[in-house]
């Protein structure tokens, strides 16, 4: 699977919910047949989200493991990016029901899939020179 963590200009990233999902996730989804993480991650966001970019707009994070949100008993792994955008802006689109942009004040309060509370949303506001 590829993820992406989506900051925009003013601080905020950006979480969806995927159709019949109880909580919130990072963008992304799992690569076609001969698909790059980087590829997939670029794809799904464009999917997801209608947020267009290059892939070398991408800064790989690396590998996180944790359990599936949206399947009892088993794991997920992902290939983590951060994209970092100019407007707080995305669309809705494909599987995805809903969409939000946190503050990292809000995290707390919304429910999200293990991968993203464990691992991922922290990148939103760290100091990549010491997170990774």
């Amino acid at each position: 699977m590829s993820a992406a963590v989506i900051v925009s200009a003013d601080g905020r990233t950006l979480v969806v919910r995927k159709r019949g999902a109880r909580v919130f996730q990072q963008p992304g989804g799992k690569p076609d047949p001969g698909e790059s993480a980087v590829d997939a991650v670029v794809r799904e966001v464009a999917e997801e989200t209608g947020i267009r970019a290059a892939a070398e707009r991408f800064l790989p994070l690396g590998r996180f493991d944790a359990a599936a949100a949206n399947e009892p008993g088993h794991r997920v792994v992902a290939d983590a990016f951060l994209l970092r955008v100019p407007d707080a802006y995305a669309v809705p689109s494909g599987e995805i029901t809903d969409l939000r942009w946190l503050t990292e004040s809000e995290v707390a309060q919304t429910p999200l899939a293990p991968l993203s509370r464990t691992h991922l949303i922290r990148f939103a506001w760290a100091d990549l020179d010491r997170a990774i």
